[in-house]
């Protein structure tokens, strides 16, 4: 949706797909870097800006990106008509700029689908009890797309993104990254929360919650490839571990630089003092990743955790103003110079030594591990960010994952 160029393109595909007698809905994002300039206008006017105006300004990218593709699809000769997410209704709570959805009348879209139009619905945008208009983050249009399948019981989501599916790792770092074929929920969903920028982590919940088949593939490629070409392209997120993916002991490396890292200095060993320290933390709507409390010392102990960067200076406000003199911590020190480079793979259930192999590696290369967290089918460290790019490339080839 980068041009009105593009849009066409974008309508060429969909009326491909219609006329091969498919039902349609389309879910666009905004015009490329549109989002962004409409956020800065606001923050010129006010640098922290009211949430819930600041969501129905940014909101409005995606309105003229479904009113243009709409056009588009007319020109062509199709039937086809444009909703917001408030017209659909796209229902959400009030959590504005991150939103999540609550439910969605499909009845609506399905009469329309039925008289032959193609629904185009705004993406990343819906509507709260209240009537405000409410997004759901940055890369939220993923996920209105895969709701919408969920509650239109859709076939399949197709997820067109500038790459051309999921990668053993990001390509740009290791030139030797490898597509996949096909992931795992578990899989993609470890992926997008540590750091994969394919898919919005929120719209790989809907997929696995609502089992809808979901594929990721190109939007670069020519909009009138052959249709069978198209369908078979991408990654497809599978739902069951078949024999060749438990033949992969580790299918992908995640990295994020998105990480800051903020330790509680000295605080008393007792119950109720994480919560005291994460409740403040979640009440200002911050998301916590990786946690560790240390040994205890005299009563005392050390209590440190991670949390999205463009979130650190407002963690340090919020334990600071709230937190600090009330446990009675000596002092609250940070780090946003960090970075997490995850292993994630399902065969990690019925392999050992993954951990002890990944550990090597990085100190071979001299590379310090500040913090580590695990799952059944994925190892985390958080390092310094200087090394990231280091240690994805030697834990890729480690893992041998240029011969997937």
């Amino acid at each position: 949706m980068g041009s009105t160029e593009r849009i066409k393109n974008v309508a060429r595909r969909v009326a491909k797909w219609h006329d091969a007698g498919y039902q349609i809905v389309v879910v666009p994002s905004a015009m490329s870097g549109e989002t962004n300039r409409l956020i800065a206008l606001a923050k010129e006017i006010m640098p922290q800006p009211d949430q819930r105006e600041l969501d129905l300004i940014s909101s409005t990218g995606e309105q003229v990106s479904i009113g243009l593709l709409s056009l588009a699809l007319i020109a062509l000769g199709k039937k086809a008509v444009a909703y917001t997410g408030w017209q659909v209704p796209i229902l959400t709570d009030s959590a504005f700029t991150k939103a999540r959805i609550q439910s969605i009348d499909g009845a609506k879209v399905k009469r329309d689908l039925d008289e032959g139009k193609i629904v185009i619905i705004a993406g990343f945008q819906g509507v709260d009890d209240g009537g405000n208009i409410t997004t759901l983050g940055r890369g939220g249009s993923d996920t209105s797309a895969v709701a919408v399948a969920a509650a239109l019981k859709a076939s399949e989501c197709l997820i067109y993104t500038d790459v051309d599916g999921v990668y053993t790792t990001d390509p740009r770092i290791v030139s030797e990254a490898r597509r996949l074929k096909k992931i795992t929920f578990e899989e993609m969903l470890e992926m997008a929360s540590l750091g994969s920028k394919v898919l919005q982590i929120r719209s790989v919940e809907f997929s696995g919650n609502y089992k809808v088949p979901t594929r990721v593939l190109s939007s670069l490629t020519d909009p009138m490839m052959p249709l069978e070409e198209e369908a078979g392209s991408g990654t497809l997120i599978s739902f069951e571990e078949n024999t060749d993916m438990e033949q992969a002991v580790i299918s992908g490396i995640a990295c994020s630089r998105d990480e800051a890292k903020i330790t509680v200095l000295n605080v008393p060993d007792k119950p109720g003092i994480a919560y005291q320290i994460l409740g403040a933390i979640a009440d200002a709507n911050i998301e916590v990743d990786m946690i560790i409390q240390n040994q205890s010392v005299e009563g005392k102990t050390d209590f440190t955790f991670t949390v999205p960067r463009g979130d650190y200076a407002r963690s340090m406000d919020v334990l600071n103003t709230k937190v600090k003199e009330h446990i009675g911590a000596t002092s609250i020190v940070g780090d946003a110079r960090v970075s997490k480079v995850s292993v994630i793979g399902v065969g990690m259930r019925s392999h050992v030594g993954i951990a002890s192999k990944m550990f090597r590696t990085l100190a071979e290369e001299g590379i310090n591990i500040l913090m580590i967290s695990t799952s059944e089918i994925k190892i985390s460290v958080l390092i310094d960010e200087k090394y990231m790019e280091l240690a994805v490339r030697t834990l890729h080839k480690a893992f041998d994952l240029e011969n997937v």
